[in-house]
C-alpha cells in the first residue's frame, strides 16, 4: 500500500511540475529568442514580462468554444488530452535523482523502475503521434489533414534515427534500464564516447516532436496552422502543453543518457538533472532562433539519406570497439567517419552529369 501512495504522491508532483514549467518554458523561450534576436521579448504584464504566461492562460480559457461542422465530436476533443497524457506518462521512467530514504520509506528517482525503461519511453512517446493526426483528420479540415499527414511521415522518417542514435549507448551500458545507464557513467559521460550519437538524437527528436526548424505539420505560410488550424482556446493550449511537455522529456532523455543524469558533484542530484536538462532546452532554444525551415523533401531527404545511415554507422563502429575493449577510439573513428562522408557527399554533390558541362548542368537544375 505504501508503495502505491509514493507513486501516486510522485505523479502528483510530476503533473504539477509539469504544468507549471510548461507555462514559464514558454516565457524563458520570449525572452531568449528575443535576446537572440535583439528584440525586448513580453516585458509588460508584471515585473519583466512573468505574468504573461499567466495573461495568455485566462485569455485561452476566456474564449469561445468554437467547432468546426462536420467533425467527428469524440476524436476532436480526445485528441489534444492523447497528446498531453502521452507526453506525460513518458517521463514515469526517467530518473530526477538518485534513491533516498525518507521517513523510514525508501524513495526511488523515478516513478517507475522498469528494466526496459527506454522502450516504454519509444512506446508512449510514439503516441503523441496519435493526438496530432487523430485531431488532423477529425477536424474536416483539408489543411488540418494535410499537417497530420505530414506529421505521421515526419514521425515515421525520424522514429528510426531516433532509436537507433541511441543504439551505441545501450552497448557502452550494457543496459537499456536507465538507472543502470545513469551508473555506467559514474566515470565519464557518454557524451564523450557518443558524440555522434547525441547529435543524431538531439535532431531526430527535435523533428519528430515537430519543434522548429522542423515543424512543417504546422507551416503557417502553407497549411494556416496545420493539424491545429481548426483548434482554439482550451483545446488549442492543450496541444501547446504537450508540445513543451515533450520538449522536456526529450531533453530530459538527453540529459540521462548522454550527460550523465543526476551524477554531478558539490549539488544535490536533482539540481545537477535539472540543469542539464535546461542546458538541453536552451539549444533547442537557439535553433529555433537561429535556423529556418526546411522545405519537406529536404526534411524526408535528411532522415532517410543522413541520420538513418550516420546511426548506423555509430552502431557499427561502437560495437566493433567495444568487443576489441577500445572504447576511447570510437568518437576519434566516428567524427572520422563523418568527416570522410561528408566530403565525399559534397565531392558527389560537385561532380556534373555524364556527358554535361557544368554550365549544362547548371542549367538544367534551374530548370
Amino acid at each position: 500500500m505504501a508503495e502505491v501512495i509514493i507513486a501516486v504522491l510522485k505523479s502528483a508532483i510530476i503533473i504539477f511540475a509539469f504544468s507549471t514549467a510548461a507555462a514559464y518554458l514558454i516565457y524563458a523561450e520570449r525572452k531568449v529568442i528575443s535576446y537572440l534576436q535583439v528584440r525586448n521579448g513580453p516585458n509588460r504584464t508584471g515585473p519583466f514580462g512573468l505574468l504573461q504566461s499567466l495573461a495568455d492562460i485566462l485569455k485561452l480559457l476566456s474564449k469561445e468554444d468554437s467547432r468546426p461542422a462536420g467533425r467527428d465530436n469524440l476524436l476532436y476533443v480526445a485528441a489534444p488530452m492523447i497528446m498531453v497524457i502521452a507526453a506525460v506518462a513518458a517521463f514515469a521512467v526517467i530518473p530526477v535523482t538518485p534513491n533516498f530514504r525518507l521517513f523510514g520509506y525508501d524513495i526511488g528517482g523515478s516513478i517507475a523502475n522498469l528494466n526496459v525503461g527506454i522502450l516504454y519511453i519509444f512506446a508512449i512517446s510514439g503516441m503523441t503521434a496519435y493526438g496530432v493526426v487523430l485531431g488532423g483528420w477529425a477536424s474536416n479540415s483539408k489543411y488540418s489533414l494535410l499537417g497530420a499527414m505530414r506529421s505521421a511521415a515526419q514521425l515515421i522518417s525520424y522514429e528510426m534515427a531516433l532509436g537507433f542514435s541511441l543504439v551505441g549507448v545501450f552497448i557502452l551500458a550494457a543496459a537499456v534500464n536507465l538507472g543502470a545507464i545513469i551508473d555506467a557513467q559514474k566515470d565519464v559521460p557518454f557524451i564523450v564516447l557518443q558524440p555522434l550519437g547525441f547529435v543524431l538524437y538531439l535532431i531526430a527528436a527535435t523533428a519528430e516532436v515537430n519543434r522548429a526548424p522542423f515543424d512543417l505539420p504546422e507551416a503557417e505560410q502553407e497549411l494556416v496552422a496545420g493539424y491545429l488550424t481548426e483548434y482554439g482556446g482550451l483545446k488549442w493550449a492543450l496541444y501547446f502543453l504537450g508540445e513543451y511537455i515533450n520538449m522536456i522529456t526529450i531533453s530530459a532523455i538527453a540529459a540521462t543518457l548522454f550527460l550523465g543524469g543526476w551524477r554531478g558533484p558539490l549539488l544535490p542530484g536533482v539540481m545537477w538533472f535539472l540543469l542539464k536538462v535546461a542546458l538541453v532546452i536552451f539549444v533547442l532554444f537557439w535553433l529555433r532562433a537561429t535556423l529556418p525551415r526546411l522545405k519537406y523533401n529536404r526534411l524526408m531527404a535528411l532522415g532517410w539519406k543522413v541520420l538513418l545511415p550516420l546511426s548506423l554507422v555509430n552502431i557499427a563502429v561502437t560495437a566493433v570497439f567495444v568487443v576489441l575493449d577500445q572504447v576511447w577510439l570510437i568518437p576519434i573513428v566516428s567524427l572520422a567517419l563523418v568527416a570522410v562522408l561528408a566530403l565525399a557527399a559534397y565531392l558527389l554533390g560537385r561532380r556534373p552529369s555524364a556527358g554535361l558541362t557544368p554550365a549544362a548542368t547548371s542549367r538544367r537544375r534551374l530548370a
